[in-house]
């Protein structure tokens, strides 16, 4: 009702409108959901892909295939798990130098 007149109009456009707010809110949501989606499909995408290989190897009767492909995976995984570990290992000793060296 208060768009309706000169005085009304000009006093929401100082104001603000609200009603673009409400769309930058949904854009920002958006572009969120595409940075989950497209991290999670990085970081998990190799696992994925060789997961489907060696569901489609079994399911067509390649079984040899589809061990080793497996067998692969694991020890892919294995490696890379271990790397994380040693990662925290050293980011848990480095945090904990600085803790004490803070305390001195």
């Amino acid at each position: 009702m208060l768009k309706n007149s000169k005085a009304g109009r000009i006093i929401c456009r100082l104001l603000g409108e609200e009603t673009g707010a409400t769309m930058m809110e949904y854009v920002i949501l958006a572009v969120m959901i595409a940075a989950a989606v497209t991290a999670a499909a990085i970081y998990f995408g190799n696992t994925a892909k060789n997961q489907f290989n060696v569901a489609g190897d079994a399911m067509v009767g390649n079984t040899a295939t589809a061990e080793k492909r497996a067998k692969s995976s694991q020890d892919i995984h294995d490696k890379e798990a271990t790397a994380a570990h040693t990662s925290a290992d050293k980011f848990k000793k480095m945090t904990t130098q600085a803790s004490e060296a803070k305390a001195k």
